[in-house]
Formats: structure tokens, C-alpha cells, sequence
């Protein structure tokens, strides 16, 4: 039997999501915690990756046993969990659906802050501007629906099959006092990086460093050389995966908590 597991959980303390010798990492973690509840090694398969110090809002990941339990086990995941993990729901699939191959869409969120708050050290990244150009970042922000080769935009590149990735959504949102940004992004795939790699961009935009035409070449010659420097992990948010039997709303609604009084727009 398979069933999916609906969690989010903040990358601060783990090397990423997928188990690798040169950290602690969440799969780990919940894969001890079910291998202690049931008493024997469980394995697990996630809907993706996060970087270390990268956080997810949403996440699923699948596992399968021979027959149901007869217990809370969501009740016993979470008290055995530490607190920056946390199980939502657990929902029975009729078959062998992939938390990571059926997934048509994941939805990711890059918080920033322009003021040293001890408050958003860990939930959002710090970038000390005074003026962003907000309409131009939105402008470039718009052109990632117009193409969809993303090798320039990628740490690694030759590690891909390939690197066509269709972007649905993409928009700059900035709060009421103008002092915290938001960048949303949807795809159908990212690759290793991506969302930070653009998110660099949008931030050079903003602040003059970069513009909208040297932004595109890349969008339109992938191939041309570039300097690489990813935004910094820690306000980074995979906040939403689709598939098509399963459309959840994210548990937490991280955009109206790193706003705070204000509203975004």
C-alpha cells in the first residue's frame, strides 16, 4: 500500500532534503523517526530537492507498506519529529502514484528583507537596499513565461538531460512599506539552483546592476557566458506542488507572516 505524506519543515539546521554523507538532511530525519515507529528500516521517496538552508511550506513524499496501521502514526511522527518538521496529512493513494515523477507543477517563493531583523535572520534573506526598482524586476520577471531553455541559469547544467522548463507564473510583490519583497515562481520542472540563480538576477536588476536586455541574452542564447552567484538559501520557499489527483492548499500562508502588518501587492 502507498500513501503520501503532506509536510513542510525549515531547512536552516539540514544539508537539503535527500540523504548525502556531508550532513544531516530531512529525509534522514523522517526516515529514522518511521524506522523507529514501525520498528524496521522504512524508506521514503520525496516530490524533489531543496538546497541546504532552503525551507518548504509544502512538500510531499510517498512510502509504501505491506498493510495499513493501527495507530495515530500522525500523532506519533510529530511528537517524535523535531519541531523545524512537521507532518500534515497522510492520505492513502488506490495505486502506484510517484510523489516525485506525477508531480505537473511545483511553486516556489523567495522572501527578502531590507533591514537586519534578528526575527527574519532564518526565515528571510537580508539585501540592505534602500530603492528597488520594482517595476523593472517585474519586467524581467515577465519574460521567463516567453522562453523556456533554462542552461544559463543553472549551476550545473551538463548533470541534465535537459534544461527546458516551462514557467507558468512569475511575479515581484513587495509589502506595504516597501521594506520586505517577495519573488513567486511556478514550473513544470527547476533545476539545480534555478530559483536562486534568478532570483541573483532580479536582485541585480532591481538595484541597477543588471539590465533587461543583458537579462534576456541569456534567456535568448543560453549558452552565453555569464557570472553565477545564487541569491542566499535561507529565503528560499518551495511552497507548492500539483499533481493531478491532488491539489492541496499549502498549511502555511508564509507570505501574510513575513509581511507582517502590511499586505503585498
Amino acid at each position: 500500500m502507498r500513501y503520501f505524506f503532506h509536510i513542510g519543515y525549515l531547512g536552516t539546521n539540514y544539508s537539503g532534503w535527500q540523504k548525502h554523507p556531508d550532513g544531516l538532511s530531512v529525509q534522514q530525519v523522517l526516515e529514522n523517526c518511521l524506522t523507529q515507529v514501525f520498528k524496521k528500516p522504512m524508506w521514503i521517496v520525496g516530490c524533489g530537492r531543496t538546497d541546504a538552508q532552503v525551507h518548504a511550506s509544502q512538500f510531499f513524499f510517498h512510502m509504501d507498506v505491506d498493510e495499513a496501521w493501527d495507530f495515530d502514526l500522525l500523532f506519533r511522527l510529530n511528537h517524535l519529529l523535531p519541531d523545524d518538521i512537521a507532518v500534515f496529512d497522510i492520505i492513502p493513494m488506490d495505486g502506484q502514484q510517484h510523489a516525485r515523477f506525477d508531480a505537473t507543477e511545483r511553486a516556489y517563493d523567495y522572501f527578502i528583507h531590507t533591514y537586519k531583523d534578528p526575527f527574519l535572520s532564518n526565515f528571510s534573506s537580508l539585501y540592505i537596499v534602500k530603492s528597488w526598482d520594482i517595476a523593472l524586476m517585474q519586467r524581467a520577471a515577465n519574460l521567463l513565461l516567453k522562453y523556456n531553455d533554462y542552461h544559463a541559469f543553472c549551476k550545473m547544467p551538463n548533470r541534465n538531460t535537459h534544461t527546458i522548463c516551462n514557467v507558468s507564473d512569475a511575479g515581484i510583490f513587495v509589502d506595504s512599506t516597501g521594506d520586505k519583497l517577495r519573488f513567486h515562481i511556478a514550473a513544470n520542472r527547476f533545476l539545480g539552483k534555478m530559483v536562486r540563480i534568478i532570483t541573483g538576477k532580479l536582485i541585480d536588476i532591481g538595484t541597477g546592476r543588471l539590465s533587461i536586455d543583458e537579462f534576456e541574452s541569456h534567456l535568448i542564447d543560453p549558452q552565453l557566458p555569464q557570472n553565477i552567484k545564487p541569491a542566499y538559501p535561507q529565503g528560499l520557499y518551495l511552497s507548492k506542488i500539483t499533481y493531478p489527483y491532488l491539489d492541496i492548499r499549502p498549511r502555511s500562508n508564509f507570505s501574510q507572516m513575513l509581511a507582517g502588518a502590511g499586505e503585498w501587492r
